[in-house]
């Protein structure tokens, strides 16, 4: 005789309900989608260079390094949120050890090769007759629309210009971005290992300086030293520079890692958060 099982008896409803309502499982899925969010933004919105000093209004300023002289703080746009990486790579650190970070780094480099893959044949698509002047407005005037055509008169060139950045600065860009993140993680828990739980400024920062010492120099050595025949004193010189910026930012958002570790305790409550600190630095 067959024998049916009772509804009750049925243990996905409650997989499925431990799964979306654990508060560990949902903090875990915030800060992961953040991560990656952040980094495949910054990779694609990091082709453009500005100047910082200018979009701040202030003078520019004038370094030498390497005998590299009149060097400002001309930036790629993803150093707007690498910061905030890091910020969220040593938050995940924390609560869910170097296994955590690992799984999430290699997921997103993936998805930033997925992304650029989708891009270049985005690129390589035929437009529509139509579309390499689509954004020129027929209600304009005459004037207006000659201006616009001065500035971008084939939308569908100007798309692969903005979008198809070279296979040097991606190849340079992902190998930094799992680098410093491997080097991230390992300084992090070894601080940890010394230091307890006391002094999170000291393992994150720390973890965050170290890691993008390496990271500002992987970048430019193989995106323009490899792959653009530049000079090892001009990839060194604006190294420093980007990293000046990076170790100020790292420094600002101190208090912003300390107000982030406190929303988080408060959310999990004090006893699942010493838990899962335990297991993360147990389990690393």
């Amino acid at each position: 005789m067959c024998t049916v099982r009772p509804p009750s008896a049925n243990p996905y409803p409650a997989m499925i309900d431990n799964i979306v309502n654990n508060r560990a499982n949902k903090l875990f899925v915030l800060l992961g989608g953040f991560f990656i969010a952040n980094a495949l933004i910054a990779e694609f919105i990091g082709v453009k260079i500005f100047s910082l000093e200018q979009s701040l209004n202030i003078e520019p300023v004038s370094l030498s390094f390497f005998g590299v002289d009149n060097l400002a703080f001309n930036l790629t746009a993803g150093v707007l949120l690498w910061p905030f990486v890091f910020v969220l790579t040593d938050l995940i650190n924390e609560y869910y050890g170097s296994r955590g970070v690992k799984l999430l780094s290699f997921l997103t480099a993936g998805l930033i090769i997925y992304a650029f893959a989708m891009i270049y044949t985005g690129i390589h698509l035929a437009p529509a007759d139509f579309w390499p002047q689509s954004h020129i407005n027929p209600a304009l005037s005459a004037a207006e629309q000659q201006a616009i055509t001065a500035k971008v008169s084939d939308y569908d060139y100007a798309y692969g210009l903005v979008f198809g950045q070279g296979l040097w600065i991606v190849v340079g860009s992902l190998t930094a971005f799992l680098v410093g993140q491997i080097i991230d993680v390992m300084v992090f828990q070894r601080i940890k290992h010394y230091t307890g739980e006391r002094f999170i400024w000291l393992r994150a920062t720390g973890s965050t300086l170290v890691s993008q010492f390496i990271d500002s120099f992987v970048v430019l050595f193989i995106a323009f030293y490899i792959g653009a025949d530049w000079g090892l004193s001009l990839v060194l010189a604006i190294g420093i520079v980007n990293y000046l910026y990076k170790f100020t930012m790292a420094m600002a958002l101190t208090p912003v890692l300390y107000l982030a570790h406190g929303l988080i305790e408060r959310y999990l409550g004090h006893e699942q958060a010493a838990e899962m600190k335990l297991a993360a630095r147990q389990g690393h």
